[in-house]
């Protein structure tokens, strides 16, 4: 059938005004996830959670790719590839945070929380909202949610019961400042390594020893190289899930209380997750033959209290955030 060419015209101005009201189609924003942990680890599953909930809740308005294990760089380099926009969302340690905006890696002073129930109050907290928020205006960047990393333990190939049988020892720690506060608090000699070249170092007898939480030990098979595990439980380490702030400039305000919301229910589900297999580690590292060392925490924690407000040691909070922290 031929069109006439009034009729054609009018084609052409119907299909015209028909492009003007659907707009430019929309192309989903492509983010980075990055992070240090392996694929069988709650974070890394919750990570992988998140990003398929904000692309539901987002009409695929937000696309999520997530990269575990290191794969775009240790956690240094993460937290300055956010910098550079080269990554857009992370999963860092608030010590490295804190290389950054000191106070927020005041939880991770050796022995500066008390147990799970003092961490939940001040991840709920007007003294983290307030810390979080200063990270914010120091970095452009968006601190969405604090994830519960467990209390960090001692593995070595000897038994450790006290602060004086760790004078000496080459103990890995992670590359950030705040972890030398522990160290020197045992007279240990402090080797930063990152965290993919952990158990290399363990095998060839680099270190003597490390510290993690028991899900981590057992997810980075630490266990495999090291023959004892003291639950000495001198940190209860936090995990941060910042946005970089490149992102946040984008993003509309709904996009915004979505990103803010799911990114808060996986640090949740992701806490539940880590609770419950500290619950039931200990008793299967030893079905696999390790020694598990019951501490007495008390010298430790004498050893360690007196430098928690010591600049030199590491600390970067005022007395006042302390108090704070110590009060919840």
């Amino acid at each position: 059938m031929k069109l006439t060419r009034r009729g054609a015209s009018l084609a052409i101005a119907t299909l015209t005004l028909a492009g003007i009201f659907a707009g430019p189609a929309q192309s989903a924003m492509e983010l980075k996830w990055a992070h240090v942990y392996e694929t069988s680890e709650p974070y890394h599953n919750q990570a992988v959670w998140a990003a398929e909930e904000i692309k539901k809740r987002t009409n695929g308005e937000i696309s999520i790719s997530v990269f575990p294990a290191s794969q775009l760089g240790n956690e240094n380099q993460i937290n300055e590839g956010l910098g550079l926009g080269t990554v857009d969302i992370i999963y860092t340690g608030v010590a490295f945070a804190g290389a950054i905006h000191k106070p927020i890696a005041i939880s991770n002073a050796p022995f500066i929380l008390r147990d799970f129930d003092h961490w939940q109050a001040y991840r709920d907290s007007d003294l983290f909202k307030e810390i979080a928020g200063g990270y914010d205006s120091a970095t452009g960047h968006k601190v969405h949610a604090l994830t519960y990393y467990g209390q960090r333990h001692l593995t070595a190939n000897r038994e450790v019961t006290k602060p004086e049988d760790m004078k000496g020892m080459k103990l890995r720690v992670p590359p950030a400042p705040l972890f030398l506060m522990f160290t020197k608090s045992v007279g240990a000699n402090a080797t930063p390594i990152a965290f993919a070249e952990v158990y290399l170092a363990l095998q060839q007898g680099t270190v003597d020893g490390q510290e993690n939480p028991l899900p981590t030990i057992m997810a980075k098979k630490f266990y495999e190289v090291q023959s004892h595990i003291m639950l000495t439980g001198h940190i209860t380490e936090s995990l941060l899930t910042i946005v970089g702030g490149h992102v946040m400039a984008q993003l509309s305000d709904e996009q915004k209380t979505i990103m803010d919301e799911v990114l808060k229910e996986a640090a949740s589900r992701a806490t539940a997750d880590i609770r419950a297999s500290e619950g039931r580690l200990a008793d299967e590292f030893r079905t696999l033959g390790k020694t598990v060392v019951e501490i007495d925490r008390k010298p430790f924690i004498d050893a360690a209290v007196p430098l928690h407000n010591d600049p030199e040691s590491g600390a970067g909070w005022s007395q006042e955030q302390y108090d704070a922290l110590q009060a919840l």
